[in-house]
């Protein structure tokens, strides 16, 4: 086991690892942080997704032992000071039925704001295109992210 130290949301942890443990499970079982889900174990679906430096990842592709160091932000961290402009449309609009796509939508949205706070459509869809949704048909996600984006241009 190895001891790694990595700012989670905004605080400084420390957690001992095993070399081939994978980011999310530390999340998950060790750092107490559920937003992330397991949903395919290959980064295919994008449930798992987490910042990493600002960068968005598939936490089940990333070994934890690699994060030494390291920035994450999770949903948690996204979350610590209230719902986003995005979180509370999502809400608004019952973006998602299961919700268990919703944290890596949620981490995917919040890159793409930070490099382009007013996007349009195609950008958004792009986007979220790592992201994989069952039950809403994508639409009202995309509409959500839209109308929080618009909603901040007329602010």
């Amino acid at each position: 086991m190895k001891k790694i130290t990595l700012t989670l949301n905004g605080e400084l942890r420390s957690v001992y690892v095993e070399p081939e443990e994978i980011l999310l499970d530390v999340l998950r079982e060790k750092l107490g942080v559920k937003s992330p889900k397991c949903g395919c174990d290959r980064g295919d679906c994008g449930a798992c997704a987490v910042l990493l430096n600002g960068k968005s990842v598939r936490s089940c592709l990333v070994l934890a032992i690699e994060t030494d160091g390291q920035k994450i932000v999770t949903v948690e961290g996204i979350s610590k000071d209230g719902l986003t402009k995005v979180q509370n449309t999502m809400l608004d609009k019952n973006a998602f039925q299961c919700g268990f796509c919703a944290p890596g939508m949620i981490i995917s949205t919040t890159e793409l704001l930070e490099k382009n706070p007013h996007p349009n459509l195609e950008e958004i869809k792009e986007a979220l295109s790592g992201n994989l949704c069952r039950c809403t048909g994508y639409l009202p996600i995309l509409e959500s992210v839209q109308e929080a984006t618009e909603e901040v241009d007329h602010e």
